[in-house]
């Protein structure tokens, strides 16, 4: 494996891992008053525009990373539009 590639991999576990606590707290307590519905369509956005790079790219740490973090991040904008939005 090349050092980019590593990069690449350890870039992907790390910036995916990050969203676990969030969409496991939100599932356990059903409490989303204080999680920003803007904020969590943007970073789905984001992501994934990310997977469409790596597609385009055909870079599987930028695909898998990103298909993990639009099924975490979208789990919270779905918990958001389910619960409210106060």
């Amino acid at each position: 494996m090349s050092m980019t590639t590593m990069i690449g991999v350890l870039a992907a576990i790390f910036s995916t891992i990050c969203w676990i606590p969030q969409v496991l707290k939100t599932l356990r307590t059903r409490e989303v008053k204080d999680l920003s519905l803007g904020t969590n369509v943007m970073v789905l956005t984001s992501v994934s525009l990310w997977l469409a790079y790596g597609l385009s790219l055909g870079e599987w740490p930028l695909i898998l990373a990103n298909i993990f973090s639009i099924i975490c991040v979208g789990t919270i904008v779905l918990a958001k539009l389910a619960w409210g939005r106060a």
